[in-house]
Formats: structure tokens, sequence, C-alpha cells
């Protein structure tokens, strides 16, 4: 005769191999660039916003807006065009959205040059630009991807 409790047991100890089970490998790693542009300013707080496209090696793509929030000793105002970044980590294009830390030093006048790097857990994005504007200062902060 079987005890009562035997089917939530064996309900339990499935349960409990899935619990335990190992996580579903992630597929191979994508190369993933972004193109963008954006403008901001800053006195303290620094904010700037913008747009791009990510695309991917396995034929992957997405329009994005781009939102960036900081403070620290940063003083001026920037436009960036044609802006470029290379995300590492990524599996899917899905795995670029979200936000990013930061930590950047930035100089310049008239024309100036930017690059930074930032990190969302295992993803990881560089990003360079070129753009006009002036603009002294260290800023720390967040960069947010988010589809549209």
């Amino acid at each position: 005769m079987r005890h009562p409790a035997t089917p939530i047991l064996a309900t339990l100890a499935i349960l409990a191999g899935l619990a335990f089970a190992a996580p579903a490998q992630a597929g191979p790693s994508i190369t993933c660039k972004l193109h963008f542009s954006m403008a901001g300013w800053s006195v303290f707080y620094k904010t700037a916003s913008g747009t791009g496209t990510v695309t991917c090696s396995n034929g992957q793509h997405m329009s994005v807006a781009i939102d960036a929030k900081g403070g620290g000793l940063t003083f001026g105002k920037s436009n960036i065009q044609d802006g470029t970044g290379e995300f590492s980590g990524v599996h899917d294009i899905k795995d670029v959205v979200g936000t990013y830390v930061s930590a950047e030093a930035h100089a310049g006048a008239s024309k100036s040059a930017k690059a930074q790097a930032m990190t969302k857990g295992e993803v990881s994005l560089a990003l360079a630009g070129k753009g006009a504007g002036w603009d002294l200062g260290i800023a720390f902060g967040k960069f947010t991807i988010s589809g549209r």
C-alpha cells in the first residue's frame, strides 16, 4: 500500500532536481556595434540623450534610445555625431539593453574627442566619438540603452 504523501514527495523531489540543475548555456558570443548621436550639458550634474542603432554579427539589429546621467566635477556642453561603440559578452541583442556603470574624464573645446568604457554585468561597452562643444571635468554615472 502506498503512503498518502508519496505523490507529494515525488513532486518535491522533481522540483528540487530542477532547482539544482545546471543553468542552460547561453549561445555563442556575437559581435555587436552601436552607432549613435547624442547631445548634452553639465553643471555639476551631467545629462545627455540621443539615439542610435545596434547591429550584431548574427544579423540582429535594433533602434535604441540613449540616456546618460551622472554627477561630479564637470561643466560643459557637448554634441557627439557619428559615435561608435563595441559590445563584448553579448549572446543576443537583448543583452545590450539596460543600464551601464561608467566613469570618465574628458576635456575639449570646439572640436573634442571622447572615449569611455562601461559595464553591465557580463556585458561591456567601449564608446568613442568626436563632436563639438566645450567641456571639462570628471563625471561618474549611468548610461542607459533602451529599445525604441
